[in-house]
């Protein structure tokens, strides 16, 4: 039997087609779950090799719910990740008019990106919340609600209809997908990297969280996300999730996680990846003095003054 990657399901999900977009999605059996967290324990427990699912959108930011289970449990690794442009489709019954729809469903994430669509066509729809597009879909195939926000590759598969398509508030709208496993080494550097931590403060003084980020300003690092997710610990407890440019085998990156063990309560290492927006060709030329041959250079002359050989 071929390795089984879980993903954010069920079949006809924005994940699912942006998962398919891997080539080795095609040597694998792709097994949908019904919810973000149901997909990271399966690879947690062992019964999937990967999981496949959203972590963040352009219009929003970084989804929390799968931040929250990176960032909480059993720690796990991102190895992948892609990028997909997402527009919707309003999917109905067959005979369904717009006039007729009292009810709307989609993902949490997916109402931001047509809150002002809503406003505009759709008024006084109640919105309910469901655990993917695709399961709104569903849902209106059975006859809970009027009408789904999904892909309209969607329709088909549930017996529905596109009543309207090319569905966005903002335009080139895009979602980040990740592919998550198990801890191992991360692959070698590609040119064109991130790298993904969280951060747990010591404690709560002035300057604590720019203390942090200067560990990457300093050796000269771009950060690319930063947010903040609460611990559970109380009001004003908060841990940072950051992806960064680079490779955590960079020495500058290297000594920038180093810089922020020593000062944070906690490191969690979410890993070093390929990134989905550029290639190494297009990657951002390093700063002065921030390339692995200047910080070995300056390596060998502190050794050389310690020596007395300066």
């Amino acid at each position: 039997m071929p390795a089984s990657y879980a993903y954010l399901g069920p079949e006809g999900t924005f994940t699912e087609v942006a998962l398919r977009t891997l080539p080795e999605a095609a040597t694998r059996k792709l097994v949908p779950y019904v919810s973000v967290q149901s997909a990271l324990d399966a690879v947690r427990a062992g019964d999937a090799e990967a999981a496949f699912v959203p972590i963040e959108n352009s219009v929003e930011g970084g989804i929390t719910t799968t931040l929250d289970e990176l960032v909480a449990g059993e720690p796990l690794m991102i190895y992948r990740e892609v990028l997909l442009s997402i527009t919707f489709a309003l999917l109905v019954r067959p005979g369904t008019k717009l006039a007729d729809v009292k009810t709307v469903s989609a993902h949490p994430a997916a109402q931001p990106q047509v809150r002002n669509w809503l406003r505009k066509h759709l008024p006084d729809a109640v919105w309910e919340s469901a655990a993917s597009n695709a399961d709104a879909a569903r849902l209106v195939q059975e006859g809970r609600y009027d009408a789904a926000f999904a892909g309209e590759f969607a329709a088909a598969r549930y017996g529905l209809e596109a009543l309207e398509t090319g569905i966005h508030d903002a335009e080139n709208a895009q979602t980040r997908f990740v592919l998550v496993g198990r801890p191992a080494r991360p692959a070698a550097p590609s040119g064109a990297d991130k790298t993904s931590v969280v951060l747990w403060q010591r404690d709560d003084h002035p300057g604590a969280l720019r203390d942090l980020l200067g560990e990457f300003a300093s050796r000269g690092i771009n950060l690319m996300l930063l947010q903040s997710r609460p611990t559970g610990a109380g009001i004003g407890h908060y841990c940072f999730c950051i992806d960064a440019e680079g490779h955590i085998a960079d020495r500058r990156m290297a000594e920038a996680l180093m810089g922020l063990k020593r000062i944070c309560l906690q490191v969690r290492f979410l890993g070093s990846y390929p990134r989905a927006d550029i290639t190494p060709d297009a990657a951002r030329p390093k700063f002065p003095g921030t390339s692995d041959e200047e910080f070995m250079a300056a390596a060998d002359w502190v050794a050389r003054c310690q020596d007395g050989r300066f």
